[in-house]
């Protein structure tokens, strides 16, 4: 079975929906709204003039996003049907982006260039069979000096979901929806696999970066999960036995030499 194809395929179909979504509100991104959260804009930092590698980027609204806020920004994605909307939407806005279809596990064996920074968020992780790949590419891709910025769902919840937290030799296979609100129903199957967050951080290290900072957060900017509350000037909470899950986490790393 070929897992790469069938991502692909699930990611070209929700692109279509993603694109008119309230979830995503594209024509407010048009009119300038920003679409990163504070724990990413304040872990990164001042961008301008820097140049930004977003792996995993969807359709580009986060990579335009950096754009806008003064970054040289490269966006790669697997899927055809997002770089197009991609390119789209940078010339609706006149922005400076490059868009590039591909793997990311493979995506260093072509690419020639290093950046400032990498970028990486949200719902990224769990389509990756290989994480080793995943970092080798976030290594190569890095000048010397150059960070890594990484904000993801913690897989906590998907262990209170039914999933396993430990990784395993093969996927989940599942016909599944997409997380928006205009779903219209129709689902796609998909092949995930589990990462906790440690895997995450010994993959990174045997690539050869330097852990600046991990940190983990109990709020999700994004309602996209079931059992979430909402908590003003805080975001969406889970509530388990009484206690808070934690929701994300983040990682900061740096490529030393």
């Amino acid at each position: 079975m070929n897992y790469l194809n069938i991502n692909k395929q699930a990611w070209n179909n929700r692109t279509k929906i993603h694109m008119k979504s309230k979830f995503y509100d594209v024509e407010a991104f048009k009119k300038g709204k920003c679409s990163l959260n504070k724990i990413e804009l304040e872990q990164v930092g001042d961008v301008k003039g820097k140049s930004l590698l977003h792996l995993q980027c969807h359709f580009g609204q986060d990579t335009l996003s950096w754009a806008r806020l003064g970054a040289k920004v490269t966006g790669v994605d697997l899927s055809s049907e997002s770089i197009k909307e991609a390119n789209l939407l940078k010339e609706t806005l006149g922005l400076e982006a490059t868009f590039i279809e591909s793997d990311v596990c493979v995506f260093d064996k072509n690419n020639k260039q290093q950046f400032d920074i990498v970028f990486t968020s949200y719902g990224v992780l769990s389509w990756l069979e290989n994480l080793n790949d995943w970092a080798r590419t976030i290594a190569s891709s890095l000048k010397v000096g150059a960070e890594f910025h990484m904000v993801e769902f913690h897989t906590f919840y998907d262990l209170l979901s039914g999933y396993s937290y430990f990784p395993n030799n093969k996927p989940d296979i599942e016909d599944e929806g997409t997380y928006t609100e205009n779903c219209d129903g129709s689902t796609s199957t998909i092949a995930t696999w589990s990462h906790y967050p440690s895997e995450v951080i010994s993959a990174l290290i045997e690539a050869g970066l330097s852990i600046e900072s991990f940190y983990e957060y109990a709020y999700s900017p994004y309602n996209c999960f079931e059992n979430l509350e909402f908590v003003p000037n805080k975001g969406y909470q889970m509530i388990h036995k009484g206690q808070q899950v934690p929701l994300l986490y983040s990682i900061k790393a740096k490529k030393l030499n």
